[in-house]
């Protein structure tokens, strides 16, 4: 059974999500290619600047899925309903040892409803619930980025029905969890203070040493983050991922995204 995607991806939409993310790369990455006379300088400071970059290609994805013609309005209602979700359901784990069930509703969410659907849900449902949970900080604007590249991975998925559908979104959701970890030290491990040799950000030195540095940090200090993430993420998809992905597709035929109405004159 086929099934409409919420938000198409254009010529403008891929250029604005491929901009997005080189500008995420770049804020993620800088620790790996810095010169050794560089100033390091904490994201804390930075990260406003990084916010206020990201913010308004977020919006340009949203313009430029309009222009494309790949959202309406009620494409953007879903949008709004599913980043309720994720901001009601984030407080419940609080993330307590990675006990978070948003990511099933973004990696649902992205393959039932498409890559640039996924892409501007995870960056909008971050963004909603640390309004609602206060949890606006330096780390923001990283959360809103990770999360927004896992619910445009999951819409890029290949096809697949079935149970097969399932245990490829289980595995996807797997990977996710600990990519997602792995990402998100990158924004804070150069600052962390009294670390030992083996684990410690060196400035200026081989990007595959700080690499294996950055590896090693995150096996010793978020696994324990991880796995539970992973866990749970692959428990929820395999029990309720099939009743979840019918009612989004269900919703997307009723909204009947894809047909633009036409009006001609009666003879």
């Amino acid at each position: 059974m086929t099934n409409s995607l919420a938000l198409r991806l254009g010529p403008r939409s891929i250029i604005t999500i491929a901009a997005t993310s080189l500008v995420g790369m770049v804020a993620f990455g800088w620790p790996l290619i810095a010169a050794p006379t560089s100033s390091v300088v904490a994201h804390a400071t930075d990260a406003p600047w990084l916010f206020a970059i990201v913010i308004p290609l977020l919006l340009a994805v949203v313009v430029s899925s309009f222009t494309d013609g790949g959202m309406d309005a009620k494409a953007i209602a879903l949008l709004g309903v599913l980043a309720a979700v994720v901001a009601v359901l984030r407080p419940l784990g609080g993330g307590t040892a990675g006990l978070e069930p948003i990511w099933v509703i973004l990696v649902l969410g992205g393959r039932a409803l498409g890559p640039g659907f996924g892409f501007a849900l995870g960056a909008v449902a971050l963004f909603s619930s640390a309004l609602l949970t206060g949890g606006v900080g330096p780390w923001l604007p990283f959360q809103m980025l990770g999360a927004a590249w896992v619910g445009l991975g999951a819409g890029l998925l290949p096809r697949a029905t079935g149970r097969p559908e399932l245990l490829l979104l289980a595995a996807y959701g797997a990977v996710a969890s600990f990519a997602y970890g792995l990402l998100l030290n990158l924004w804070f491990w150069p600052f962390v203070a009294n670390l030992p040799a083996t684990l410690a950000y060196t400035p200026g030195a081989p990007i595959v040493e700080n690499l294996m540095s950055w590896v090693r940090f995150t096996l010793v200090t978020s696994l324990g983050y991880d796995i539970p993430r992973a866990v749970l993420t692959v428990t929820l998809i395999l029990i309720a991922g099939a009743p979840i992905l019918n009612a989004l597709r269900r919703v997307s035929r009723r909204a009947v995204f894809d047909p633009q109405p036409t009006f001609v004159p009666v003879p």
